[in-house]
């Protein structure tokens, strides 16, 4: 049923192939059999033990129909799950619903303002309900406690169950299920059930084990190659990028404070700039006029995690989850490094507790004090932070995932007010959740209501932005304060083929440095970049340990890096490299009208360089080498 639905959900992007659908369907089948076989093995085990003399008894019906109703009703409620979680990413479970699982109190809070959910509820139970009435009036449980099975049938049903469940432990992964160029195709051929412990078992991977690799030597020398230039030097051979960028422009280095505002799904689709005609970002749409404005950047990822990787370390996505999120992820060497160096107090605000995605312990264990809505999380003691909760009294609206987006500038104003005081410059770093399901804004601030829809969501969020401005004009430390704009990933990024190019497409903005500077930058860039390329604005000198490239340079070799979890890009111009798992790799020419990808005979040198700069990304992360 749920198979039907989503193909009839994605009409116009599924393969109507009578041969594509058929393997859909029957591919479906055997994933669902693998999941039966799981399911089923308590069952099993239960009527395996079970004496006869027994069978029928109270204990036995007690028993029998409260782990049938529980079956049924987690099944139930797992179909309509999965029709949400389509709905909002348009794949079948992954590590994301993982995540979800972690962080209940987000999640169950988002869905309760999302949907109805004692509707949903009552729903979920009425179905059940009715299956078990369905059951009854078939005499199909009644017959249950009147069956005497022998050793023989009992010993059958065990062993063919476990069999089939080993055989799907051991040689079956939920990759195989990708069997069809078409992405919709191969996700709707996947069990949701089956697709969720996958992802729970195979949230970090390593990438020598399950990518095309080459010589470690060799994939570091492209790579130093590729971020080498006039102006930086490195500080030793072999397996490392670490090099000193010097500042050759005799001109005098900038003390400006630095605001840096990573926004919520910020598709660059949304803007008038790039052909949006519903006019809901009329202030941004106004900066790109007057701002140095890069309007041909992509994101790494999918997930706001991805993007704060990519802005605090300016490194390719990895593949498995973000380092954000992994283990030993303190004292990296972050741009928070290059601030400090300079005398900058780092901040990071966010208008949620901070504990979602680990954000907390990341920003925390990597130089950063914390401003956000804590609900009694605390920090580890290893990490070595200040952090300050965002108290009731500073808080006009607040929905699941934490307080609009104006209280969040208004606390970031307040704590840059202390900072000037006390003549201490900052870097203020603030992540933005109102332009989130379900949509939710202060009434009145737009002519959109509330909870409407993401148009409203995206239109708020630009007026939350112009407000803003408009605050810190007044502050006495306005003209010496940079303002850093961009999105942390799109508001979508699924499509039919392998990676959806389009849907990685971000605005990104710098302003208010002397109207001189004010630019549109259409090289092909990452989000990566943006740090380096501000730093040599500034005219600095540090130490670096990023991939990230200053994009205003002359050689600069326009490129960008992205992925989801499991595949790694490298596109160039219209060519586009990916790597996946299993240890594969396809070659594309992207077609930007259409946002198609036409196989391409493959190009071994463009292979080499997409493996090494993933590759060496992941040596020195899991070798310890970004302290």
């Amino acid at each position: 049923m749920l198979r039907v639905i989503f193909i009839i959900w994605q009409y116009d992007e599924v393969s109507f192939n009578l041969f594509t659908i058929l393997g859909t369907l029957l591919t479906g089948l055997f994933y669902d059999i693998g999941t039966i076989s799981f399911i089923a093995i308590p069952s099993a085990l239960y009527y395996f033990v079970f004496p006869n003399k027994w069978i029928g008894s109270w204990l036995d019906k007690t028993l029998v129909w409260f782990f049938t109703s529980l079956t049924i009703f987690i099944l139930v409620f797992t179909f309509f799950a999965e029709i949400t979680f389509w709905d909002e990413f348009k794949t079948r479970f992954n590590f994301i619903a993982v995540d979800y699982l972690i962080y209940t109190h987000e999640v169950i809070s988002n869905i309760q303002e999302s949907y109805p959910l004692p509707v949903l509820i009552f729903g979920v139970l009425a179905i059940t309900a009715m299956i078990l009435f369905v059951f009854y009036k078939l005499k199909i449980i009644k017959n249950t406690f009147h069956f005497k099975a022998t050793i023989k049938g009992r010993t059958i049903v065990l062993v063919t169950t476990i069999i089939i469940a080993l055989f799907f432990s051991f040689f079956i992964t939920n990759n195989q299920a990708e069997w069809s160029k078409n992405r919709y195709n191969a996700e709707i051929s996947k069990s949701g059930i089956y697709s969720f412990f996958a992802a729970f078992r195979n949230n970090q991977m390593a990438y020598n084990e399950f990518y095309t690799s080459i010589n470690n030597k060799v994939a570091f020398d492209i790579i130093r190659n590729k971020l080498s230039d006039k102006n930086s030097k490195y500080k030793s051979e072999g397996f490392s990028i670490h090099r000193t960028i010097t500042d050759t422009s005799k001109q005098e280095p900038s003390k400006k404070n630095v605001v840096f505002i990573l926004v919520e799904s910020l598709s660059g689709s949304f803007m008038k700039e790039f052909g949006n005609k519903e006019n809901i970002t009329p202030f941004l749409d106004s900066l790109a006029q007057k701002s140095i404005f890069f309007d041909n950047l992509y994101a790494t990822g999918t997930r706001t995690v991805r993007g704060m990787e990519a802005m605090t370390l300016c490194i390719p996505p990895t593949p498995g989850q973000s380092i954000v999120k992994r283990p030993e992820n303190q004292n990296l060497y972050t741009v928070s490094n290059v601030f400090k160096s300079k005398g900058y107090n780092s901040n990071f605000f966010y208008g949620g507790d901070g504990y979602f995605d680990n954000m907390n312990a990341y920003f925390g264990g990597n130089g950063f004090t914390i401003y956000d809505r804590g609900r009694g999380s605390v920090l580890s003691d290893k990490i070595k932070t200040t952090r300050s909760n965002i108290n009731d009294d500073e808080v006009t609206f607040e929905n699941a995932w934490g307080i609009c987006d104006e209280d969040i500038y208004t606390k970031m104003l307040k704590v840059a007010d202390e900072h000037y005081k006390n003549n201490k410059p900052f870097f203020n770093f603030v992540m933005t959740t109102s332009n989130h399901r379900p949509y939710t804004y202060p009434d009145n601030a737009i002519d959109i209501p509330s909870g409407t829809g993401r148009e409203g969501a995206v239109k708020y969020t630009d007026y939350a932005l112009k407000r803003m401005f408009e605050k810190a004009k007044n502050k006495p430390w306005y003209q010496n304060t940079v303002f850093i704009i961009i999105a942390d990933h799109c508001a979508s990024s699924a499509g039919k083929d392998e990676i959806d190019v389009a849907n990685y497409h971000i605005p990104a903005f710098i302003v208010n440095f002397p109207e001189h500077s004010n630019q549109k930058v259409n090289k092909l860039c990452s989000q990566i970049d943006l740090f380096p390329t501000f730093f040599s604005l500034m005219n600095w000198s540090y130490q670096s340990d990023f991939f990230g490239k200053d994009v205003l340079q002359s050689n600069f070799e326009e490129r960008a890096l992205l992925g989801t979890y499991r595949k790694l890009v490298l596109m160039k111009k219209d060519q586009v490299m990916i790597l996946s798992d299993q240890k594969k790799q396809a070659f594309y020419k992207w077609n930007k009208v259409d946002n198609s990808l036409k196989p391409l005979p493959m190009n071994k040198k463009f292979l080499d360089e997409t493996i090494s700069w993933y590759q060496t990304a992941d040596y020195l992360f899991t070798n310890k080498l970004l302290k």
